[in-house]
């Protein structure tokens, strides 16, 4: 997979808490939610479903290329969506791993359009833009502003019909390096080799998902040019792709515009299918693997039907009810009630042919995985023998609903209304499959549902275990990094590989210009409306009214940096417990609750605050708030949930310790700021497991009271409603809240005097396939600085796909997956983050490279004025649809408040970014950074990685993460 900009997926490395609920867009966009019942009375779901539409008119091309295209002008940007039907499940026999390493090629220049394909997207301003491979299909999207769309369907249309003029040896070996590290990254995490085991396992020799995507070692390093021209004539003709067009655009200008780029191109052969069987096993099987993992998990799968079977529906609600709702059978037995598991899931993951089921239980510490194994069977077989309730299937219906929709606010993404339109077509024929599947969901019975499970989970099962200890060689093999030897999956033929022939010459290139950028208007950011409640909370408001939806956060000025330090977990355990149960409400009933409402409620940690947020249907936001406003306010702290999620926060820490990503965010921080700062903590927001095991039921709740009480708190509202209807509910929920007698908590940032020398921490992670690099150092700036001119140069220098640390560790040297730098949006003092997790054998070149890249950007070769025209107009031209959802809104304003900006501060961008140069861009890096502070963070295999360490020229020391 090709990774979007460095500078958004880097920002994520601190003050983010792993405790912290993911908050699920359950957003059924219907008409009749607005019209729907009273507060407390949740919409009917069929009545919400059988109103979800995405409209759309669709055309074929001469070539086969169909066109779908859907109208939706609520911002200046169209979704660009292309499908190809052909993914790993089509690779021949000793070509695992091509098809993803032939998209990864699709980025990197077309006859008309050489050099990497990313550049020239950030250079229009596209967002949400990445190319996937999986089983079935290959996709490649983009949302671009509407003066854009003429350039993105020339981009696409030159790597359909004249790519191979562009595509040499030296691009295929970097690329070929690029997917050895991604795979590396992948199994260099805990459970890493799982999936290998478990194709192995449940299917036969031959079939054609037997193999992993990401493939082997040794196929990759066989695949020649030869290979790349077959793929490319046998697959991606236009006659074998779907285009979707969504978002500010009809279907004449489309006709025009797709006519006009595609129209010329040839079709391709025709496209043969690749047939796959759903395999029963013969008898149950069982596995132990062993890994570097903080607890054991056992996993239950079962190979199950594909999308197009009218039974996968039903058969993913039965999964939901047993692991997958908050409520879930396994949560309330293993988790809840008998505490021998500290999480589950069960789950579908769908494919065209087949799917995989799959249910996975994480072992409480101390507990018998063995007894906790012949349980999770035991609730199996009770649970197929009686069914689920009525209830179970109305809730776990309303979740998958509104899960499969929840994304359909962007026309974009992984998720929105150009992916749902497109893979209905690719995988069903079907643009609106969507809607039949939604109406499967919301006419289920416990019958039905019932009838499904006993079918398909009632025959023979993987039980696979995964225990710590140490890898063995039988499970590394699984993975195919074999040095010789060949290929170590056999997929189903589609063509003899024996007859391919020699790499031929291309056709002579055929010249088409590049069409210019129309004019682009600059963001129009959505009026920001501000109020207070009776008791003095401030309420931050915008309007959004693509669908029915509210979204809310609460925010309190704590977070991380607000932790205890004689008791570090205390804020990530408080905000965990906080929808584990109230004064008058279970962590069932809430759980439940949330499920009939349609409704989810988060809490969380970033670094500066504590954000507990609600997603609600429109018609139900009172009821929603009424809850919210409970956990909030009312958490009862019990017992047995207090340990239950000590338990839970523990296991997270030790697991944290055997990743390396986590490893380097627990060692870093207090290197860089020291013990005394709020930000000398680990970036994790986990704590420590001293501090964790040391809280006490009172700590928990004094530090509620300090920090979580109306007089330090700020409500941000985005959705569909009016600031004069919100204001009675949010009185009516929050505006009697009064401040306890306690002081108010307050942060005191100050910075020890101890020297912090530029120096190498190598952490050892024996076995380890790759190498995790994080350095940092603090730079001159705060948040509250506002450093927009810093921030823009960090673009250059690693915040982009086409910064320099990029270009040289990714694209160059072929050495890393992925590789950059990052300024995290902290309100205090910023640090800049230096990312690369590299192959094992280049880890101390690459930080040699990464220092000679930021030295020279810093000094000789600082920023070009190519460089500042493209950064300059990416951030520009990006704007527009950065802002599409009222989550991107709701998000902005709170930034824009944590550090304070003026509510309009968005739309001055275009002019700040218009009038800043490239020495502006230098001389901001050069005063905020000292290259020559860096402290760098190596999580390795010590024996293969110290002798290059010893090699850089800094100071090395071994680190320990002893708590």
């Amino acid at each position: 997979m090709i990774l979007s900009s460095l500078s958004r997926r880097l920002s994520l490395l601190i003050g983010l808490s792993p405790l912290a609920l993911s908050v699920l867009a359950m957003t059924p966009m219907t008409q009749a939610v607005a019209q729907s019942a009273e507060a407390g009375a949740p919409a009917p779901l069929s009545s919400l479903v059988a109103k979800v539409d995405i409209p759309y008119e669709e055309f074929r091309l001469a070539n086969g290329l169909r066109v779908i295209v859907h109208t939706d002008r609520k911002a200046p940007v169209v979704a660009v969506s292309i499908w190809y039907h052909v993914g790993s499940r089509f690779e021949p026999k000793g070509k695992t791993g091509f098809a993803h390493l032939f998209e990864h090629l699709m980025f990197y220049g077309s006859e008309n359009a050489d050099g990497p394909f990313f550049g020239r997207l950030e250079d229009i301003g596209a967002t949400d833009w990445n190319g996937t491979t999986w089983f079935d299909r290959t996709n490649y999207f983009e949302t671009v502003p509407t003066g854009a769309l003429d350039r993105a369907l020339f981009l696409e249309s030159d790597r359909m019909g004249h790519l191979l003029g562009a595509v040499t040896q030296t691009k295929l070996d970097t690329q070929r390096g690029v997917v050895q590290n991604e795979k590396r990254m992948g199994e260099n995490e805990p459970y890493g080799l799982v999936e290998y085991a478990q194709l192995a396992a449940l299917l036969p020799e031959g079939h054609p998902y037997r193999h992993s995507t990401i493939g082997s070692m040794a196929d990759l390093n066989s695949a020649s040019l030869a290979d790349v021209q077959n793929w490319f004539k046998t697959h991606y003709g236009p006659n074998n792709a779907v285009l979707v067009l969504a978002g500010d655009i009809d279907v004449a200008t489309a006709k025009a515009k797709v006519g006009k780029w595609f129209g010329n191109i040839p079709a391709g052969p025709a496209p043969q299918d690749v047939d796959a069987t759903v395999p029963t096993l013969a008898k149950d099987a069982e596995v132990v693997m062993h890994d570097n993992v903080a607890a054991t998990r056992l996993y239950r799968n079962w190979v199950v039907p594909g999308v197009n079977s009218a039974e996968l529906q039903q058969l993913d609600l039965a999964m939901t009810v047993f692991g997958g709702l908050g409520s879930s059978r396994l949560d309330n037995a293993l988790v809840r009630d008998e505490k021998v598991a500290v999480s589950v899931k069960a789950s579908i993951q769908p494919f065209e042919k087949l799917s995989l089921a799959e249910i996975t239980v994480d072992v409480k510490p101390g507990a018998d995985p063995v007894a906790v194994g012949k349980r999770l069977d035991a609730l199996l077989a009770d649970y197929l023998a009686n069914g689920p309730s009525a209830d179970e299937v109305l809730r776990a219906a309303t979740g998958q609903a509104a899960g499969t929709i929840s994304g359909l606010e962007k026309v974009g993404g992984f998720s929105g209304k150009a992916v749902t339109l497109a893979e209905g077509a690719v995988y069903s024929d079907d643009p609106g499959k969507y809607k039949k599947d939604l109406a499967i969901y919301a006419s289920a019975t416990p019958q039905s549902v019932t009838a499904a499970a006993r079918k398909w989970l009632g025959r023979p099962v993987l039980r696979l275990t995964v225990a710590p200890g140490e890898r063995s060689a039988a499970d590394n093999a699984l993975a195919g990094n074999v040095k010789a030897g060949g290929a170590t999956h056999s997929p189903a033929y589609f063509r003899d590989p024996d007859a391919a022939p020699a790499a031929a010459t291309p056709p002579a290139p055929t010249k088409i210009a590049e069409p210019p950028i129309e004019p682009v208007k600059d963001l129009d950011f959505p009026d920001v409306e501000h109020a207070k409640l009776k008791n003095g909370i401030p309420v931050v408001f915008a309007r959004r009214t693509a669908v029915p939806t509210v979204r809310v956060s609460v925010a309190f000025d704590a977070g991380n940096a607000a932790d205890d330090k004689a008791k570090l977990g205390t804020a990530g355990l408080t905000t965990a417990l906080l929808d584990e149960g109230t004064t008058t409400r279970s962590s069932v009933q809430i759980a439940e609750e949330q499920e009939r409402l349609g409704a989810s409620i988060s809490a969380g940690n970033s670094m500066d605050r504590t954000n507990v947020g609600l997603f609600a249907l429109k018609p139900n936001l009172d009821a929603s708030l009424g809850l919210l406003a409970d956990v909030i306010r009312n958490p009862a702290f019990a017992p047995a949930e207090v340990e239950r999620l000590r338990g839970q926060v523990l296991t997270r820490i030790k697991a944290e310790k055997t990743e390396p990503m986590a490893i380097a965010q627990r060692m870093l921080p207090p290197l860089l700021y020291g013990q005394a700062h709020p930000y000398g903590i680990p970036f994790t927001g986990s704590g420590t497991e001293a501090g964790v095991k040391a809280v006490t039921r009172a700590d928990l709740s004094a530090f509620h009271d300090k920090w979580l009480r109306p007089d330090n708190a700020t409500i941000f509202v985005a959705g569909d409603t009016t600031l004069s209807e919100l204001l009675p509910l949010l009185e009516k929920r929050f505006g009697d809240w009064k401040a306890p007698a306690v002081t108010k908590g307050a942060k005191l940032f100050r910075m020890d005097r101890m020297m912090r020398p530029a120096r190498i921490i190598l952490i050892d992670k024996p076995q380890s396939p790759q190498s995790l690099i994080l350095g940092g150092l603090l730079t001159s700036k705060a948040g509250t600085d506002n450093p927009v001119t810093l921030l823009t140069a960090n673009e250059v220098l690693g915040g982009s796909t086409t910064s320099r640390l990029t270009m040289d560790l990714r694209e160059t040297k072929g050495w890393a997956y992925g590789a950059g730098t990052a300024l995290p949006g902290v309100k205090e003092t910023i640090p800049l983050l230096v990312y690369a997790p590299v192959q094992t054998d280049k880890t101390g070149e690459s930080i040699i490279a990464a220092r000679q890249d930021i030295r020279e950007y810093l000094t000789t070769k600082g920023t070009t004025e190519a460089e500042r025209n493209q950064t300059i107009n990416s951030q520009i031209l990006s704007l527009p649809g950065s802002f599409e959802t009222s989550s991107d809104l709701l998000g902005a304003m709170m930034r824009n408040s944590l550090i304070g900006r003026p509510d309009d501060y968005y739309e001055t961008l275009p002019n700040v970014y218009r009038a800043m140069t490239a020495a502006d861009m230098d001389k901001a890096a050069r005063e905020a950074i000292s290259p020559d502070r860096l402290i760098w963070v190596v999580v390795g295999d010590a024996k293969l990685v110290r002798p290059q360490l010893d090699a850089v020229g800094l100071p090395v020391e071994t680190g320990t993460l002893a708590d």
